[in-house]
């Protein structure tokens, strides 16, 4: 107990993932884990600082706060990092026209967003969305630019659902940069980015905050 004492002193903040490790999506929207929500609730009785980090690109972060108070966490919008937003941000401040291959649930994440004349591409965890159809427009529009970008919403390679293991974006981002001999941008994990922003969120340094991710 001792140890765990001296490794905790000067902790100020606890960096939370969602998936896998508060809750397991699926059908009917998922199941919490075990525990999680009793936990999520003494971390936020206590002093320590908490921010939520998801890279959840299936859902925009309304849905999911939505869906994770159905679930009895007692977690608001604000507290959530996550990918979309983020990447509105940048597309913003770098003038970047997405051609989107991204899941129906998050697209209202980007409706302030011009799409007309792509000259990127976002990608991010489509489901049924990755389609050869859709995947082989998306390597077009990559290489009919003459310094194509492709921004990705993480590069997970798969995770976990109440039915088993699923394929994450990760693969189909490497398939369209082998294609493309490009490299793509990650914004999400493993990002430095991406815990950057939540650290910056909640007014706490890398060294004082005590991390937990799937």
């Amino acid at each position: 107990m001792a140890a765990w004492g001296e490794r905790l002193a000067g902790v100020r903040g606890v960096l939370l993932d969602i998936s896998g490790v508060l809750y397991d999506c699926g059908a009917g929207g998922g199941r919490a884990i075990a525990g999680s929500v009793e936990a999520v609730a003494r971390l936020k009785q206590s002093h320590l600082k908490v921010r939520f980090c998801t890279n959840d690109s299936q859902k925009s972060r309304g849905k999911l706060v939505g869906l994770l108070r159905r679930l009895g966490f007692d977690i608001s919008e604000d507290e959530v990092t996550s990918p979309a937003p983020a990447t509105c941000q940048i597309l913003k401040e770098r003038g970047l026209r997405p051609h989107l291959l991204i899941h129906e649930g998050v697209r209202s994440e980007f409706d302030e967003i011009d799409t007309s004349n792509p000259n990127c591409v976002v990608i991010a965890d489509a489901a049924e969305g990755f389609s050869y159809q859709n995947m082989n427009k998306a390597f077009q529009v990559l290489m009919e630019l003459e310094n194509p970008v492709l921004i990705s919403l993480g590069k997970g390679r798969y995770y976990k659902e109440t039915s088993g293991l699923v394929l994450d974006v990760g693969a189909y981002m490497k398939a369209l940069e082998y294609a493309c001999g490009i490299e793509a941008e990650v914004v999400g994990k493993p990002s430095p980015e991406f815990f950057k922003a939540a650290l910056q969120a909640i007014g706490v340094e890398a060294h004082q905050v005590v991390l937990s991710v799937y």
